[in-house]
């Protein structure tokens, strides 16, 4: 599984240290750390801004997201870009999304449709079905990754689309989902988070930690952990949470 840490992350130096050597994602709405994450990681994936625009009442630019990723999709360390979604938005909304991408000059090869749990797990299949890589994301209801209400849908979303070995047919990206007790029950290929971006000062205060030791120790606490190799459906999960499902 790739651990991708997203930005930004303050002050540059501790930003540095921390992605030297790791996986980087980077939003389109605060891209200003981008060239040092292309320097310095072993590879980056690209994100589309729609939760920032969304929180904040923009309107995405698809045009202008198209030709950042464009600009950058050709560097060797760059491994995907999310296609243009609509948070709150329905089946429709967000199909059309990927075709105003598509229209716009999007590469749909090497790009990554985001299917919302809010959304029916019919359109989950289909894209699976359709692309190399799906990104999940946590919405409507289920937007707080880890509730129970959250493991109930992801447990029906997992078990619709994995196989009888728990196999996906396609890799899945979690979306806010680097918390090891959450990808270590998914069959997920790669996650993200801002975890370490917005709580390493916390935690060197706490720890009395020089700077950005804070930062490395929270990616390597992350890091010891793998994904699930396979999905164990509902009974093997409940057993090791201890939750309903």
């Amino acid at each position: 599984m790739i651990h991708y840490h997203g930005g930004p992350i303050t002050p540059t130096s501790v930003a540095e240290r921390l992605w030297s050597g790791r996986h980087g994602f980077v939003s389109f709405e605060n891209p200003s750390q981008l060239p040092l994450v292309a320097e310095v990681c072993q590879s980056f994936a690209l994100d589309n801004g729609a939760f920032t625009a969304w929180s904040t009442g923009k309107e995405l630019d698809v045009q202008g997201y198209v030709q950042w990723v464009n600009a950058w999709c050709r560097h060797p360390g760059f491994d995907f870009a999310l296609i243009p979604d609509v948070i709150d938005g329905s089946v429709q909304d967000n199909d059309i999304m990927i075709c105003r991408f598509r229209d716009a000059g999007g590469d749909l090869i090497r790009s990554v449709p985001v299917w919302h749990m809010h959304e029916p797990i019919d359109r989950l299949e289909r894209l699976c079905h359709a692309y190399q890589r799906v990104a999940l994301g946590s919405s409507g209801e289920w937007s707080v990754v880890g509730s129970a209400e959250w493991w109930q849908r992801i447990a029906e979303a997992m078990d619709a689309i994995c196989d009888r070995n728990g196999q996906p047919p396609c890799k899945l990206h979690g979306l806010r989902m680097l918390n090891t007790e959450v990808f270590r029950y998914l069959p997920l290929s790669s996650a993200d988070s801002t975890n370490v971006a917005r709580n390493h000062a916390r935690e060197r205060k706490t720890y009395d930690l020089t700077e950005g030791m804070a930062a490395l120790v929270m990616a390597s606490r992350i890091e010891q952990m793998n994904a699930a190799s396979a999905w164990l459906r509902r009974f093997s999960v409940q057993y090791d949470m201890g939750i309903s499902l």
